[in-house]
């Protein structure tokens, strides 16, 4: 994401203008814009004109519209954003009021503009300035597969995507007929790499796990080795030393969990983003199994943890889904934005935003989407009177176990 403009005000209003460069953006995006927001961007207008005889006909004009906010719909798989609403300034084919989806695509600008107090508050802020980090890209690649069958993904900072699935028929080893398996194999690996070869950077150095059951992996991996050597493919030998092996219980993409658990895959990517959220919520739920006070989840035990100064300098982590901040009421939105500001401007403590869309956001919101590692121990968080009721809730309270 490439940053084009931006102008906030001291009440935390204002706009940014963006330009989106990768399909990894959208998700910025998407967890960037909000109902009520105005966004500008390209749009293509169907427009109905009618002859001085009564007849009538339909073009497609491309314009610029500005809607009011009203709902988004994200692909994760295609990477696609839709944003609908009621547009807000009249255009020679568009009138104010009318209903439009906009869909923002890449190389193309569009501005986003929040009012009203604190619309532009620090977790917004955060996801610009993520997005539009320069060294912002894929951590890892990886193949899922067995016999027959590879899924590439692609694991980011922000969430893991599925860019192919490759499914080729391979005969079965039966009598004299070896042969033809092996053929099939082969056939199989080399549209497997191909396939590989036209979704990576080979000029950039980055883990790409193969996983599979049994010794498929394996096979593949000495099958790039040897293609780039017979080709005299320099990039691709160059990639020898970021080949990762590693075994699944299956070629399916949900076996990519547990592979992204064992301990030798965990050492390899220890530098990656996915690695370091992964091992904090080990972390977490090491002490939370201890039970010795230091581990607290859900939404009122963690807040009131805050409170007593419990997160905070020394080793106090607070952990944070970022599903959260995609709240349509804006009272829980600025709950939890109140919380992160808390701990890491007043307190001292560390924030970590993690993705819903990793195994480890997904593990934190199986505990209602917030817990904590505390500086010293608590006791009897969720036995309190509860002050807060007021408050709407998005997610389940947690209880200490």
């Amino acid at each position: 994401m490439r940053l084009i403009k931006q102008n906030f005000e001291r009440d935390g209003s204002g706009f940014v203008t963006l330009f989106p460069e990768e399909p990894e953006d959208m998700w910025y995006a998407y967890n960037l814009i909000r109902p009520k927001d105005l966004l500008r961007a390209s749009a293509i207008r169907r427009v109905t004109t009618e002859s001085a005889t009564g007849s009538t006909s339909s073009t497609r004009v491309q314009t610029t519209l500005t809607i009011r906010v009203a709902s988004l719909d994200f692909d994760p798989q295609s990477s696609q954003l839709h944003v609908s609403g009621r547009i807000v300034e009249e255009t020679k084919v568009a009138k104010v009021g009318q209903y439009h989806t906009l869909d923002l695509e890449l190389q193309r600008n569009f501005t986003l503009e929040k009012d009203g107090e604190e619309a532009w508050d620090s977790v917004a802020r955060g996801i610009i300035k993520e997005a539009c980090d320069p060294v912002k890209s894929a951590d890892v690649w990886a193949v899922v597969m067995q016999e027959g069958l590879a899924n590439l993904a692609v694991l980011t900072g922000a969430r893991t995507v599925l860019r192919q699935r490759v499914e080729v028929s391979i005969p079965r080893k039966r009598g004299g007929r070896a042969g033809d398996h092996d053929k099939g194999l082969e056939k199989f690996f080399q549209t497997t790499l191909d396939t590989l070869l036209r979704q990576i950077d080979l000029n950039e150095s980055k883990p790409i796990l193969l996983a599979s059951p049994g010794f498929t992996a394996a096979s593949f991996q000495k099958f790039i080795i040897d293609t780039a050597t017979r080709t005299g493919n320099k990039a691709l030998i160059a990639q020898k030393a970021n080949l990762v092996v590693t075994h699944s219980s299956s070629g399916h993409l949900h076996s990519l969990n547990e592979v992204l658990q064992l301990p030798e895959v965990i050492a390899r990517l220890k530098d990656t983003q996915y690695a370091q959220e992964a091992k904090l919520m080990d972390d977490f739920m090491t002490l939370l199994r201890k039970d010795d006070g230091r581990a607290w989840y859900g939404p009122k035990e963690i807040e009131r943890a805050v409170e007593k100064g419990a997160v905070g300098r020394g080793g106090g982590v607070l952990l944070i889904s970022n599903a959260l901040f995609r709240a349509q009421d804006v009272a829980t939105r600025k709950r939890w934005v109140r919380l992160v500001d808390r701990v890491r401007d007043v307190e001292g403590g560390e924030v970590r935003t993690l993705s819903s869309e990793h195994e480890s956001g997904k593990r934190l919101d199986g505990l209602g989407g917030v817990a904590a590692i505390l500086t010293f121990p608590l006791d009897d968080l969720d036995d309190e009177e509860d002050t807060d009721a007021d408050i709407p809730h998005e997610a389940p309270h947690g209880v200490q176990i």
